[in-house]
């Protein structure tokens, strides 16, 4: 069994409590971050737990290009830790002239740009992903209404093609907790991990 803490976009006071995290979190495998946040927040989280960290950059974290947190970028990668084969695509749909958005033919290209390595891993090692890593949703799955929220269309093709276990995502805020925040597509489970959620999963 891994145990990975999740965070995106909301840096939360309990996070950053070193008690608290060594009381709550000494447990945890490893830290995925899905973007939005400040290099110095998950260097200190991860200095505290002790794991190995991966991310992808959120459309507003342009200070990475100076400032990367210490960990492993997932963007456009195939990665394995802990038994577990990751891929991620990072920034948000492109609503006005800046940094780390895309359109959605710009993002369809990256995801069949992963076509190799993934199939690569399902051919020779008989192996699948287990987590898709995103800043942005999927097109109609915890997406919102406005434009800078919108989800990508190739995503779900994402999910067709490549069957990953488990999708995890966050740049959708969730104030309302009666929104939904896990949807089972075809057979992967989306997760919008905002503001951070423990996951456990065991390796196949």
């Amino acid at each position: 069994m891994v145990k990975i803490l999740c965070v995106s976009d909301t840096e939360m006071p309990q996070l950053h409590s070193a008690v608290n995290l060594r009381r709550q979190y000494s447990d945890i495998d490893m830290i995925i971050s899905c973007g939005d946040m400040a290099p110095g927040y998950l260097d200190f989280i991860t200095s505290i737990i002790s794991v190995p960290m991966f991310y992808v950059r959120g459309n507003h974290d342009e200070v990475y290009d100076s400032e990367p947190p210490g960990g492993v970028d997932l963007h456009q990668q195939v990665v394995e830790y802990g038994g577990l084969l990751m891929a991620g695509l990072e920034g948000s749909i492109k609503y006005k002239r800046a940094a780390i958005q895309y359109t959605q033919s710009q993002m369809h290209r990256m995801v069949l740009g992963l076509a190799p390595p993934i199939l690569w891993n399902r051919w020779a090692r008989k192996r699948k992903i287990d987590l898709f890593v995103t800043h942005s949703p999927a097109l109609n799955i915890h997406d919102g209404n406005d434009v800078a929220h919108r989800g990508f269309s190739s995503f779900l093709n994402f999910m067709k093609w490549y069957r990953p276990r488990y999708m995890l995502h966050g740049h959708v805020h969730i104030w309302d907790r009666r929104k939904t925040v896990r949807t089972q597509y075809e057979s992967t489970c989306v997760l919008n991990i905002n503001p951070f959620t423990v996951l456990d999963l065991d390796p196949i």
